[in-house]
């Protein structure tokens, strides 16, 4: 049976399980923003962040659920303009990333502030297959606080 998968804020989930899943050097791997070594109080600074962007905006990074179980986060953070779209999954969770994308997609196509989202990769991800499914393309290369990545965008009009 296929797991259920379910969206709900960071504040919802437990700072240790964010603290465990951060602290796991594979995350760290493709993320060259992560710079600093996670505990209590970077967890607690990380969520208020988050949160401030859904009071700022009306959206933001979202926990995922697995059958209730918290497997990453990710979501719409806007970037200026831009709905840049994220997803940080627990290792052992990485196959789930085709379908809590999809399912974040399907948000973003169903709402109206969102005419594109955009996405930035590390140059270390070397497959970029399911962008290409889900019909983004390369815009180009940006530096974003000292760090270069790889940009995409998706139509979702």
């Amino acid at each position: 049976m296929r797991s259920e998968i379910k969206f709900v804020r960071l504040s919802e989930i437990d700072p240790a399980e964010i603290l465990a899943h951060m602290s796991d050097p594979r995350v760290a791997e493709h993320m060259p923003l992560l710079r600093f070594t996670w505990n209590a109080e970077t967890v607690a600074r990380f969520v208020a962040k988050k949160e401030e962007c859904w009071h700022r905006d009306g959206l933001g990074h979202w926990a995922f659920l697995s059958d209730d179980r918290y497997v990453g986060w990710g979501g719409f953070q806007k970037e200026g303009a831009e709905w840049d779209f994220g997803l940080v999954l627990r290792p052992d969770t990485f196959g789930l990333g085709p379908r809590i994308s999809r399912k974040a997609i399907d948000f973003a196509i169903s709402d109206e502030r969102i005419p594109y989202v955009t996405f930035l990769l590390p140059p270390s991800r070397t497959n970029l297959r399911a962008l290409d499914r889900l019909g983004a393309w390369r815009v180009g290369e940006v530096d974003y606080d000292g760090a270069t990545f790889l940009k995409f965008q998706l139509a979702t009009e």
